[in-house]
């Protein structure tokens, strides 16, 4: 007579024992980082009174000042686009170079190392190291969004590039055509969709991006922000967080327009 078992859900524990020492190491984690970083609730109840008392100070909204503010939007604008052109251009080759299927080993090798340096550092990161280079301003903000497109455009074009039926790229091959012409007509006919698509989710992103670099000088309506803030211009902050908002919405709504007009 075969002994009955009580049947019992799977586990990924191999013990018994494993999981509630997993759960009580994990508590025991999490309290640890709560005490170090002095997650103190008193400390979170004054700060929640703080900033009562500052959208207190920011309501209604400031708006006299829109010229200042315009400004800062048209300049946001330009930087998003303006990177967005040069990322494109510059990721193009870079793809191609990173993709395995149409390059040889050391040249792949090569584009990775440059896709991977394009996508390491956050663009708070590069904003400040292009401050620092080129000093304050626009210009900065404009190549610190161009080096994050060339990271992020790059990787996922070579992605495509690798995935292309090399039925067609042979056919071209066959006539005797060069590696440039085989690029050309074999290869980017079979992108090009995924590049206009790719292009436009770019500039979206860098859209969101250049209102965030201007915190730390590079230009755009982050500047603007940053320095209403130091002013304690709190009303006229309120004003250009509800235009950031009213930006990116708008910025979403022509993206989701495109890619539904490239598809």
């Amino acid at each position: 007579m075969s002994r009955l078992q009580a049947w019992r859900p799977p586990s990924a524990f191999p013990s018994r024992w494993m999981g509630p020492a997993c759960w009580l190491a994990l508590g025991a984690f999490l309290v640890w980082n709560a005490a170090s970083l002095e997650l103190d609730p008193a400390r979170i109840q004054r700060g929640l009174a703080r900033a009562g008392t500052l959208f207190a100070k920011a309501f209604p909204p400031d708006f006299h000042r829109w010229r200042l503010l315009l400004d800062g939007i048209v300049e946001s604008l330009q930087m998003a686009t303006l990177s967005t052109a040069l990322g494109t251009a510059l990721g193009i080759p870079v793809a191609v170079l990173a993709a395995r299927n149409v390059v040889p080993l050391p040249v792949y090798a090569a584009g990775r190392g440059i896709v991977s340096l394009g996508r390491t550092f956050h663009e708070i990161i590069v904003a400040i190291i292009m401050v620092k280079a080129v000093g304050f301003g626009p210009l900065a903000g404009t190549l610190t969004l161009t080096v994050n497109s060339l990271g992020f455009f790059s990787k996922l074009l070579a992605e495509q590039i690798e995935q292309i039926d090399r039925g067609q790229v042979e056919a071209v091959r066959a006539t005797g055509a060069g590696r440039g012409a085989v690029l050309l007509f074999g290869v980017l006919p079979q992108v090009l969709p995924r590049v206009i698509g790719l292009t436009v989710y770019q500039w979206d992103i860098h859209l969101r991006q250049s209102t965030i670099i201007g915190i730390v000088g590079a230009g755009g309506i982050g500047t603007t922000l940053y320095n209403s803030f130091s002013r304690y211009d709190y009303d006229f902050s309120l004003a250009i967080l509800l235009v950031i908002i009213a930006i990116v919405a708008a910025g979403e709504w022509a993206s989701a327009w495109a890619r539904g007009k490239i598809q």
